[in-house]
């Protein structure tokens, strides 16, 4: 980062400050809801496999809509499509929140909602990430990522915590209605951010949206450490990410007793440690030998999940669960700095949901079969089996020289 620039300069630009202000609140509900939607499932049917099943319906409509969704961020209003989105969420969380105030909800009415908060994600995930360079100079990127990041980690320190202290003391209801009253309060932020001249698309082009998918197709192929990384995120996020998702609350309950705010404790811990993370990375200059670096961090993440599979104390397993939000966030930053710097901005959008469906493309299977092996066989020994699988699918990633040799 240039002399004189710090971690909070983004802020200075109105535009982005609302667009961060707006997020950061609705990032805070998502947290909770998390934790709402987690527990109330684990209630109503006891099974880990019920969880895998919620998330997958809404995995699977992300998965199929962001390939549009990162060429409609190339060709239409950036803003204009984050704050559709915050408004379809809002809508979908509201109802879910009458539903539970009046003993209504369903897991059926769960998985629709899933399906819209899918396809809202879709839409939401390339734009949030194409909008920051249209917002922001070029000499300040690294301050607007960076808290984004913190952003995502500030919140997901207090969100959980919050979530869990809502759901025991006043139930799923208030939790969800918290949630759909944070995205009301991001849209209206949003609103002033639309309006902004710097924002202005170029009218579409006449060709074929396929064209443009095409094109985002060739970016990404020509660019070995780009495709390499996708391809081990694809298979290794089965056996990492899907355990973290799908099977926590079990481990939770299994290992620490039935407890909500244990739950929400432990989540709050890795956003702790997260947090840490974007304060240290967010205040350097820039990064070096980025692609070792990115999966250094990644091997870490699978190795403090696996401890987590261990038979270890509560204390211990939230130190496990804050290294694992340092080696996520380092993770996390770095790439994006990688991704932001060398992709052509015209083509950020599409490059980004390539990445995301590529590296999510397995996770609907991954969730449903996580869910029924910890119901199987118990949680921990899903956490030690997968983490330890993780590690060596991310090693064998830096055996590409493209990898190895980002900088």
């Amino acid at each position: 980062m240039p002399r004189g620039l710090g971690l909070f300069t983004a802020l200075t630009i109105r535009p982005f400050a609302l667009l961060w202000a707006g997020q950061t609140f609705s990032r805070f509900g998502d947290h909770v809801h998390r934790v709402a939607l987690a527990w109330w499932v684990l209630e109503e049917t006891g099974s880990a496999a019920a969880m895998g099943g919620v998330l997958a319906a809404s995995a699977i409509p992300e998965l199929l809509f962001l390939l549009l969704g990162g060429v409609a961020v190339d060709r239409f209003s950036r803003a204009g499509i984050l704050l559709g989105s915050d408004m379809l969420r809002g809508v979908v969380v509201g109802v879910v929140a009458v539903l539970a105030a009046t003993d209504r909800l369903e897991l059926w009415h769960v998985l629709v909602a899933g399906v819209f908060q899918g396809v809202a994600v879709a839409l939401f995930a390339p734009a949030y990430i194409a909008v920051v360079p249209d917002l922001v100079p070029d000499e300040i990127l690294p301050s607007a990522n960076s808290l984004r990041g913190l952003s995502r980690q500030l919140t997901g320190l207090a969100g959980p915590a919050a979530g869990g202290v809502l759901v025991a003391t006043g139930g799923t209801a208030v939790a969800f209605a918290i949630d759909g009253l944070t995205y009301a309060i991001a849209a209206g932020c949003l609103v002033g951010v639309v309006r902004d001249p710097a924002l202005a698309r170029p009218a579409p082009t006449t060709g074929r949206m396929a064209g443009d998918l095409v094109e985002g197709f060739r970016t990404v192929r020509q660019r070995p450490w780009l495709w390499v990384t996708i391809v081990i995120a694809g298979v290794s996020n089965v056996t990492l990410v899907a355990p973290m998702a799908a099977a926590l609350p079990l481990l939770v309950r299994e290992e620490f007793g039935d407890s909500a705010r244990v739950y929400g404790l432990l989540s709050s811990l890795l956003a702790a440690g997260a947090v840490v993370t974007a304060v240290w990375l967010g205040r350097m200059p820039g990064f070096r030998c980025r692609g070792p670096l990115t999966y250094g961090f990644w091997i870490g993440a699978a190795l403090a999940m696996a401890a987590l599979g261990l038979p270890v104390p509560l204390a211990i397993a939230g130190v496990a669960m804050a290294l694992y939000g340092v080696m996520e966030t380092g993770l996390g930053l770095v790439w994006l700095n990688a991704v932001q710097s060398l992709v052509p901005r015209d083509r950020l959008g599409r490059v980004y949901s390539i990445d995301a469906l590529g590296s999510a493309a397995l996770l609907p299977v991954g969730f449903a079969v996580v869910g029924v092996l910890a119901d199987r066989f118990g949680a921990a020994p899903v956490f030690l089996a997968g983490g330890l699988t993780s590690a060596a699918i991310i090693a064998a990633g830096l055996l590409h020289p493209g990898v190895r040799g980002l900088d």
